[in-house]
């Protein structure tokens, strides 16, 4: 029976034949960069290519200091290094010494040319630009329907807007006709009276990618009339699609994100614009009540009415205090003659004779004064308060010191 190995057998094996081969342990290859990314770290990864394959290059931190350029997708470069394998999933890749600057690739000055060329035009001019809606409801996107971009645009539109409706059109996005399929997709659905349309795919290499740097794509996404958001790619892939786009999303999650509404923070909003209406509502209809009521009292006070019945009571007023001035002036011209009748009293003739005394007059009621006044036998009368009484005199008698008759 022929010897069993295992995986890591094999895979230890390939890396000591790689690693004892003298051509492979200091190699120079030549080709295109694709899909450049920098690490935090300051390690730089990316793909090698030419026209029939690629492979995998990683130059670490301690490498890279004496690099005088940045890296950039479609460069072309030499590379110096060496083939490692990585036993634990059986790839291999080149670890980068150094790295010289061989021109430019073909894509790469493709789509500097095409850029500038449009930029030149003005298509990527803010005034150009539309901007999103606050609150769209229906969603169009351009996008392959079985690759994770559409997954990632539902699931997040979903998670904020469950009532949202996405509106998928399944183009190419990558390949010959991916162009003309993306182009073909954004003109259906901008005949729909969307909200908003999210064009793009996940990443890739700038080959991958190239359809969103076609003129085609391009030329539609500016003559659109809904507004377009391109997400295409990762954070680190720019495409001719994102300088043309009303909007530039790094990921088509993001993009979704930047479409949908929040549908929980749209109904607290909401909840709190209507109770701010209603308390305008009504404050607004309590200063009109209160203008209302300031003016029915005007109304009332300049009424013929109202001053009739204020001059009726001013008239009352009057009246009264003339009739209350008049009593106190009765009353106290009544104490007044209380008090003179009281003093005429003890001057009245008629009191004095109720006393006792007796008024004497002769018969033709002459007033007599004195005993001297009368003579023997002659008619007098004695008038008292009750009546007359008519007397003759019998004599008379003076009061000491006078003469008798």
């Amino acid at each position: 029976m022929a010897k069993v190995y295992t995986v890591s057998k094999i895979n230890s094996y390939i890396k000591s034949l790689l690693s004892e081969d003298f051509l492979l342990r200091d190699i120079n290859v030549s080709g295109e960069v694709s899909n450049c990314k920098y690490h935090s770290m300051g390690h730089i990864y990316f793909t090698l290519k030419d026209s029939d394959a690629a492979i995998s290059v990683v130059m670490f931190s301690n490498y890279k200091k004496n690099m005088d350029f940045v890296l950039k997708d479609g460069m072309k470069i030499t590379v110096r290094g060496s083939i490692n394998v990585f036993e634990k999933n059986g790839t291999y890749n080149i670890l980068a010494k150094s790295i010289e600057k061989s021109g430019t690739g073909d894509l790469y000055k493709r789509f500097s040319e095409l850029k500038k060329e449009l930029e030149d035009m003005g298509m990527f001019s803010d005034e150009y630009k539309q901007s999103l809606p606050a609150f769209s409801s229906r969603i169009g996107v351009v996008t392959s329907s079985t690759g994770a971009a559409i997954q990632d645009i539902i699931r997040v539109s979903k998670r904020k807007n469950p009532y949202v409706e996405i509106f998928l059109y399944p183009a190419i996005v990558q390949g010959e006709k991916a162009a003309r399929s993306i182009a073909k997709g954004i003109r259906c659905l901008d005949a729909m009276d969307l909200d908003v349309i999210i064009v793009g795919r996940g990443g890739g290499s700038i080959e991958d990618l190239w359809a969103f740097n076609e003129p085609e794509v391009a030329n539609t996404i500016f003559n659109a009339s809904t507004p377009i958001i391109s997400a295409v790619g990762h954070e680190s892939d720019y495409t001719i699609a994102d300088f043309v786009a009303d909007k530039r999303a790094a990921t088509p999650s993001m993009a979704a994100d930047m479409a949908v509404m929040d549908h929980e923070s749209f109904t607290e909003y909401m909840q709190r614009y209507s109770s701010r209406i209603h308390q305008i509502m009504l404050d607004k209809i309590f200063t009109i009540r209160h203008k209302l009521d300031m003016t029915k009292k005007d109304l009332i006070i300049n009424s013929p009415s109202y001053k009739l019945s204020n001059y009726k009571n001013r008239v009352n007023d009057a009246k009264a205090r003339m009739y209350n001035a008049i009593r106190y002036g009765i009353d106290k011209n009544k104490e007044s003659l209380r008090v003179y009748i009281e003093r005429l009293k003890g001057l009245s003739p008629l009191d004095k004779l109720s006393l006792g005394y007796a008024f004497i007059t002769d018969m033709e009621y002459n007033r007599i004064n004195s005993a001297s006044e009368v003579e023997p036998e002659e008619e007098i009368l004695l008038n008292f308060s009750d009546g007359r009484v008519v007397s003759t005199v019998k004599r008379i008698e003076k009061a000491e010191g006078g003469n008798n008759g």
